[in-house]
């Protein structure tokens, strides 16, 4: 076995050059291809948009006895008779469908299997096992706002539930 002969003026030779070359342009592409893929796992929390803080309007664009569907945040915004307000989620608690809200029936009613839910969100036809989930409403310089960062699983409707002006 031969050793490898020195380079008698001591600079790098030419296959020497390229296998560095071509080892720090890999481990740049390994980087930026792991940095791609960290960007893309992120959540995407926009101010705004389902999962943060949605403003829905101010208290008086909803009036006594309405639903209203905020579509980018996922949730019907419901304002009671008696002026309260209770944002539903759109997600059937049977299989997940999105419930659409029926005004002449004055429910929501799912349309994969006629799972149907009061203004509430209390089941009124199974067979969804529980009242939609609700998220947290707030109210704040006359602004109603809405988290839906984390939906509320609940086993029935009870008037604490309800948020005022």
């Amino acid at each position: 076995m031969t050793d490898k002969p020195k380079n008698p003026h001591g600079r790098l030779s030419r296959r020497d050059m390229l296998k560095t070359t071509w080892a720090v342009l890999g481990g740049l592409a390994f980087l930026e291809l792991g940095a791609i893929s960290l960007a893309y796992m992120q959540p995407r929390l926009a101010e705004g948009e389902f999962g943060g803080l949605i403003t829905a309007g101010k208290v008086s664009d909803f009036p006594n006895g309405s639903m209203t569907h905020i579509a980018n945040g996922r949730f019907y915004l419901a304002r009671l008779a008696d002026g309260g307000f209770l944002a539903l989620y759109q997600r059937c608690t049977h299989l997940g469908c999105s419930v659409p809200w029926d005004q002449d029936a004055g429910q929501l009613i799912c349309p994969c299997h006629s799972s149907s839910f009061s203004v509430e969100g209390d089941v009124l036809n199974p067979p969804a096992p529980r009242p939609l989930d609700l998220f947290t409403v707030s109210i704040a310089d006359d602004l109603v706002q809405v988290d839906t960062g984390q939906p509320i699983q609940r086993t029935a409707f009870s008037p604490d539930q309800v948020v005022y002006a």
